[in-house]
């Protein structure tokens, strides 16, 4: 899996959820609203888009299917949010290239 592209389309600071981010496989296959979430023990972790069945449980729609994937994802997704927070001067949207 090649991460081309990582865009922080939203910010929050004062939520639990940090940021919702973007990204796109490859230059070819985008997955969207991936949010960054700090946990009650301070942690930040990603958590992927997800549906709420009529069960009223919720399921991931897309996330990756092995650890290395995971891995990758992680390390740019948060990468990009960290570059983000320290360039506090760029627009509210903003897109890093992986």
């Amino acid at each position: 899996m090649n991460i081309t592209e990582v865009r922080i389309e939203e910010i929050y600071h004062e939520d639990e959820v940090k940021a919702f981010v973007s990204i796109v496989i490859d230059g070819n296959f985008t997955v969207n609203n991936i949010r960054i979430i700090k946990s009650k023990k301070g942690r930040l972790f990603i958590a992927m888009p997800r549906r709420r069945l009529q069960s009223g449980r919720c399921r991931d729609i897309a996330y990756p299917i092995n650890s290395d994937a995971w891995r990758t994802m992680r390390a740019q997704v948060f990468a990009a949010y960290y570059k983000y927070l320290e360039n506090a001067y760029l627009p509210r949207k903003g897109v890093i290239n992986a």
